[in-house]
């Protein structure tokens, strides 16, 4: 599928790669809703350039259309990025700049020189138990609010969650997991076979969730709900029309 080319501007490679990848999934931009915390015109306006996608959006389309996210990631950084020895504008519109996300670019530097610095270090003195590389990726990338409906995988908070409840069924497991480093929880749903599921997660008045079809093999989670501890939570998944639910302080179904 070819898509009519723009002009040159610093978010135009990005634009152009996304496009790529949505081609590659082969989804349509409702199935890209469906399988992705954001709508479908949210994904429009990324695939068209109206709007500066959140890290979280490029991570999840690159993880479907199974691409490393590390150059698309590169890119998405130097859309944020003026031109080099470019002057401003003196007269005619000018291009509105998608807005700066708070991790600035002398932040990044200043990281990429601690792990320089530390794998300097480890070269001279034998190896170290934990490389620089990562210590960086093991930091989530938000926490609280900001985490709101991003996924868990692809905002590092999976990696130190814990399950605090689950319940076992004939083809499938569902969990309660729940980041202290991030403050969130959210459902999981485990099959045993190819099925159709609907994963999603209850906190007070806030209902998270998202649908993967049966071939799907990767999404497994609902988005993030920002709660500090995973009591009263809810987490659920409906699988081929069975629905089961666990979690602290929920009343389990009767049995009929």
């Amino acid at each position: 599928m070819r898509h009519p080319q723009g002009s040159t501007t610093p978010d135009e490679p990005l634009v152009a790669r996304l496009r790529e990848l949505k081609d590659l999934t082969g989804l349509s931009l409702a199935a890209l809703a469906a399988r992705t915390p954001y709508s479908k015109s949210a994904w429009h306006r990324y695939l068209t350039g109206g709007k500066r996608p959140p890290r979280s959006a490029v991570e999840a389309l690159s993880r479907l259309a199974n691409v490393d996210a590390g150059p698309v990631l590169a890119l998405w950084e130097a859309a944020d990025e003026p031109p080099a020895a470019s002057p401003p504008a003196q007269t005619g519109r000018t291009r509105p700049r998608w807005r700066r996300l708070p991790l600035s670019a002398l932040a990044l530097l200043a990281l990429a020189a601690a792990v320089t610095a530390d794998l300097a270090f480890s070269g001279r003195h034998g190896p170290s138990s934990t490389s620089g590389t990562q210590m960086v990726t093991a930091a989530p990338r938000c926490h609280g609010r900001s985490c709101q409906g991003e996924l868990p995988d692809a905002s590092a908070c999976a990696r130190d969650a814990r399950t605090r409840s689950s319940v076992t069924g004939s083809s499938y497991d569902v969990r309660l997991r729940y980041s202290p480093a991030c403050g969130t929880a959210w459902s999981e749903v485990r099959v045993r076979s190819a099925r159709a599921r609907e994963v999603s997660v209850r906190a007070g008045q806030d209902v998270l969730s998202a649908a993967y079809p049966a071939e799907d093999t990767t999404g497994y989670t609902s988005p993030m709900v920002s709660v500090p501890s995973p009591r009263g939570v809810e987490a659920c998944a409906e699988v081929n029309e069975e629905l089961a639910c666990t979690g602290f302080d929920v009343e389990p179904p009767e049995q009929g």
